[in-house]
């Protein structure tokens, strides 16, 4: 892992439930966690953060700052149940625990 990454995923567990079963994955390219066997969010090698979002909140996450929409390759959209925060955008403790409850409260209802 990379120092951001490494880093980032530390915060992001200092976040997550203490009774919740967390496990680390390799995936999209990034280090995942794994919340009861589902990705929660995956931190990048340059410290950005792949949520997964409810889809009918998509458009309204994209417009807070630092978001992007991710692909998986060339032209390849992820689609609405995913966007990516860029590392600026989770310097401040607070953004990214917004984020994570936002990804955990998807979590609960997805099944």
């Amino acid at each position: 892992m990379t120092p951001e990454q490494s880093a980032l995923v530390t915060r992001v567990r200092a976040l997550l439930p203490a009774d919740a079963a967390v496990r680390e994955v390799s995936m999209f390219g990034g280090r995942a966690l794994m919340v009861d066997e589902r990705m929660l969010v995956s931190a990048g090698k340059d410290g950005s953060l792949l949520v997964r979002v409810d889809e009918t909140q998509h458009e309204q996450l994209m417009e807070r700052p630092g978001t992007s929409q991710p692909t998986m390759g060339e032209g390849r959209s992820m689609g609405p149940r995913w966007i990516l925060v860029a590392q600026e955008a989770l310097t401040a403790d607070g953004d990214l625990a917004s984020w994570i409850e936002t990804a955990l409260e998807h979590h609960r209802t997805a099944g």
